[in-house]
């Protein structure tokens, strides 16, 4: 593991708990009556409630998503993070999507613990052409006085397709050789789905000293399974009221979440 790695998670396989921000203004699906800081609020609390290990805010519902995105949507991820920096109690993250610099700024200006984002590959995608810049990004992060931020690589895109043919655990080790990621996560094809054990199960075998995560479609019946292959997960659909992305963290399937993770661990 990283000595950022480490520093922020320590020894366990930590459990990120999402809080999927609304959508922000600009976005095409923003309602100016939604209360966006009491709902990121209530999440929050439930994810700490929980005893989840950190929490992750992403602007999950800016659909369609950016490659680079606009200036109001990081200025309000920021006060909003801003104004719960006194509620949390444990290591949190930011994700702004698709957009690693946007990811960066945002880390930094709010004093996250750890950004998460895709940072290398080439795709094709739902929104076009897809050439993330993992070098600029990480630069950008240096630059601006946080080689503390431990910065988790996404090396199996949501919502595209990787135009790079190369097996995923040769593309992930690579990855790893060329840009140093804190941790290499494995997703599946979409928000909420889950990705293969055996890709995540592969890359692991080729990355036993780098933390591998499983970035998608945790659920309580798979958590176990997934602790046992990986180095943690981050989770966000299953937690919602009625196992929805789009709905409010239920508190009990939060909790219960946990004690499964807490079970498994032992």
């Amino acid at each position: 593991m990283t000595e950022n790695f480490a520093r922020v998670f320590g020894k366990r396989k930590p459990v990120i708990g999402m809080v999927h921000i609304g959508a922000l203004p600009g976005a095409p699906l923003h309602d100016p009556s939604f209360d966006l800081l009491a709902a990121a609020r209530a999440d929050l609390a439930a994810l700490q409630d929980a005893g989840f290990d950190a929490v992750m805010f992403g602007n999950e519902n800016d659909r369609p998503y950016e490659f680079q995105v606009d200036t109001a949507s990081v200025a309000t991820m920021g006060f909003l993070i801003g104004k719960l920096k006194s509620e949390i109690t444990v290591p949190f993250g930011v994700n702004m999507l698709w957009d690693p610099m946007a990811s960066v700024a945002l880390g930094v200006a709010t004093g996250a613990d750890f950004v998460r984002e895709i940072f290398t590959g080439t795709y094709a995608s739902d929104m076009g052409p897809w050439t993330p810049d993992a070098g600029k990004a990480m630069r950008y992060r240096n630059r601006l006085g946080r080689p503390d931020m431990a910065m988790l690589y996404n090396v199996s895109a949501e919502f595209a397709y990787s135009l790079d043919q190369r097996p995923l655990p040769d593309r992930a080790r690579s990855a790893v050789f060329s840009s140093v990621p804190d941790a290499v996560l494995v997703s599946g094809q979409i928000t909420g789905e889950a990705a293969a054990m055996s890709d995540l199960e592969a890359v692991k075998a080729v990355l036993p000293d780098v933390a591998v995560m499983a970035n998608t479609g945790v659920k309580h019946d798979t958590v176990a399974d997934v602790l046992a292959a990986a180095d943690g997960c981050i989770v966000g659909s299953s937690l919602k009221v009625d196992g929805d992305t789009w709905n409010a963290i239920d508190p009990d399937r939060a909790r219960s979440f946990m004690e499964l993770v807490r079970k498994a661990r032992t």
